[in-house]
């Protein structure tokens, strides 16, 4: 399991998708979001990328972030 963080759209939103692969993390997103770009943020955070924690949530969870442009 992965985490990986995403932007959607111009940048205006961030998520922190885990799944099995970075693919897959950016199908999940695609989904809440059909009509809209979905990108990779790197670099990608190397003490967040694997997912330790076998009480973690299951795949598919997306956690939304505002990006610090947005946030004032």
């Amino acid at each position: 399991m992965i985490e990986v963080l995403v932007e959607v759209g111009d940048a205006r939103l961030r998520a922190a998708v885990r799944a099995e692969s970075i693919r897959r993390a950016v199908d999940v997103a695609g989904s809440y979001y059909p009509d809209t770009d979905v990108r990779v943020v790197y670099p990608i955070d190397p003490e967040a990328f694997f997912v330790r924690d076998s009480a973690a949530p299951a795949a598919g969870l997306v956690g939304f972030e505002m990006p610090e442009k947005l946030a004032g």
